[in-house]
């Protein structure tokens, strides 16, 4: 065989195996959540190109016959793949900023609009004028090009706008990296693209520059897993044990927040699961606004079920009733603006480490009695959560 053709061959199938790793692994999750499936079609998208791409080179190569049916069949292939790379993209950033509506049919018509009228015209001018595709000696010309590129831009710049928009308005830096790399990747993608048609054009850049990238992103998202927990977005016990385990700092004073939902199992028993998830998520949603708008050291985490913990390094006693009537006030307002059937209302305790004798363990057990303390007098003062 040619060598050529020998060194696309390798190439891309251990860009295929690599993908087909990531994949594989995804498949065999049981809670498998709404972005992991659609990054998912996106490996997928990504592996039918590969293989579209080595039997291009098998006919450049000579390994196949160069007849205008197989150049067709698999350029339109190509034009089909970098479509779905780009639409499966689009869909995976949707789910990761939280698009309203994206799931609706008017919304998934609209964003499939731009594809179903390009791919009519193509065929249609296929049909009519194939001379204008394709040359005598079976070469793509520029018009066929346009339509290979013209649908996955309009996916890209979609993309972006959904992901880079959140950039200017997130605090936290994890965050604005995540909406950062998530809108631009499709643009890394095309570098790797122009890359190899300019500096290595019998090269196999593309597929690698891909795989690179979409390795570290599935890295990323691997360690986030192991330290995050996958409804609220906090740090999870396992990140907390972490944390515990530096120590307590000598410098400044350290307080440790519990805090609870005041009657939580009347959302779960009346208004079912989803719901009570619901109201979890936006309780966790309020303490990263208010932690994130601190100037000062903090952890955030979930505790487990309903509660949560906040470590805070202030040297301010003052600060932390602050920011406990905050954190209630916050949970009542979202609970307005969100509609909620319910107003959620909170339990906190809190202690302060103190001396070196002291540790992180103790201080914690001390708020979780002081939580308790909380709820029993919110209870005595009809400070609960109430169903509307």
């Amino acid at each position: 065989m040619p060598p050529y053709f020998l060194h696309y061959l390798e190439s891309n199938a251990v860009c295929v195996i690599i993908f087909g790793i990531m994949l594989a692994h995804n498949l065999i999750k049981q809670d498998r959540q709404e972005k992991q499936i659609k990054y998912d079609w996106t490996l997928v998208a990504f592996m039918g190109y590969f293989i579209a791409d080595t039997i291009w080179a098998a006919v450049i190569s000579g390994v196949l016959p160069d007849e205008i049916a197989l150049i067709c069949i698999i350029n339109f292939a190509d034009y089909l793949l970098m479509a779905a790379i780009t639409f499966t993209w689009l869909r995976y950033a949707m789910a990761v900023e939280q698009v309203k509506d994206r799931d609706k049919p008017l919304k998934l018509f609209a964003i499939l609009f731009p594809f179903l009228i390009s791919t009519v015209a193509l065929i249609v001018i296929f049909a009519v004028a194939p001379d204008l595709l394709f040359d005598g000696a079976n070469k793509v010309k520029p018009v066929f090009n346009a339509f290979l590129v013209a649908v996955p831009i309009i996916y890209i710049i979609a993309s972006m706008f959904y992901s880079l928009r959140r950039v200017g308005d997130e605090t936290n830096p994890e965050e604005k990296r995540k909406h950062i790399y998530i809108g631009c990747f499709p643009l890394i993608v095309i570098v790797g693209g122009l890359a190899q048609m300019l500096l290595l054009p019998d090269g196999a850049l593309f597929c690698f520059c891909c795989t690179v990238f979409m390795l570290i992103f599935y890295i990323r998202a691997m360690e986030k897993q192991i330290s995050v927990d996958p409804l609220t977005g906090l740090n999870n016990r396992g990140q907390l044990a972490r944390y515990l385990s530096q120590g307590t700092p000598r410098e400044g004073a350290t307080y440790v927040l519990m805090i609870d939902i005041n009657d939580f199992k009347r959302i779960n028993d009346n208004l079912g699961h989803a719901e009570g998830d619901r109201a979890i998520v936006i309780v966790a949603e309020a303490l990263k606004r208010i932690v994130d708008a601190r100037t000062y050291p903090t952890f955030l985490g979930r505790y487990g079920g309903d509660e949560f913990i906040l470590i805070a390094h202030t040297p301010s006693a003052p600060e932390i009733d602050r920011m406990i009537e905050e954190i209630r006030q916050r949970i009542e307002e979202d609970c307005f603006l969100q509609q909620t059937p319910y107003v959620i209302f909170v339990g906190i305790g809190f202690d302060k480490i103190g001396g070196e004798a002291d540790t992180f363990q103790k201080c914690i057990a001390r708020a979780d009695d002081n939580l308790y303390i909380d709820k029993k007098s919110c209870k005595l003062n009809n400070q609960t959560t109430v169903l509307k």
